[in-house]
């Protein structure tokens, strides 16, 4: 359902050497060159002009609950900060199992699996906040539709956009700044120019 998301980081050595011992796992292979990619995920340095991406939460698509433990356990023994250990979390999915940890910059990575059957590229899904939810809601709800999205369900304040194969949530907070994702760029939580 995702292009692509990619995010700004401060450090692409420590940045890079997280994804790669957490992705790894989940059977999500790396390339190299301008960005370090994985699947449908990349990240890039951090500029003057784009700052480090911050407050993003980004879930990564496991094969099984196994999977979820050994990325959670793999990471924590790599010494990289918990965000939560495995566990069903009923409260997003009745069959929903996921495990959290930290990236460098403070982002929260996360491995889940449904056991629902569905097939899902290797990003199951982002939440990212923005300074006014209704604001961000009336733009999503525009354009959420040409990326394969449905249109805005609130609950418990925040707002997600439903497709096939992932989901996108929006919260309210301090904006996530330098995130880009499908074909428009998010700095400070406010949409810019579609990419080229």
């Amino acid at each position: 359902m995702f292009d692509h998301v990619t995010i700004r980081v401060s450090d692409r050595a420590a940045s890079e050497s997280f994804y790669d011992t957490v992705l790894g796992v989940l059977g999500i292979a790396k390339s190299t060159g301008d960005f370090a990619e994985w699947g449908d995920f990349s990240i890039a340095p951090a500029t003057a002009d784009s700052p480090p991406t911050q407050r993003l939460h980004i879930g990564f698509v496991a094969a099984s609950q196994d999977d979820v433990d050994e990325f959670w356990r793999v990471g924590v023994d790599a010494g990289y900060v918990d965000d939560g250990p495995p566990g069903p979390r009923p409260e997003y999915d009745p069959d929903y199992y996921g495990a959290f940890l930290l990236d460098p910059d403070g982002n929260s990575a996360e491995a889940v699996h449904h056991g629902d059957g569905r097939e899902r590229d290797s990003i199951d899904h982002v939440w990212m906040r923005v300074p006014d939810l209704e604001a961000s809601r009336r733009f999503y709800d525009l354009v959420a539709p040409f990326g394969g999205f449905s249109a805005g369900s609130g609950d418990a304040g925040r707002v997600s956009f439903r497709g096939t194969r992932g989901s996108f949530t929006i919260v309210p907070g301090p904006a996530t700044p330098s995130i880009r994702t499908n074909r428009v760029v998010y700095v400070d939580g406010l949409p810019g120019p579609a990419m080229t």
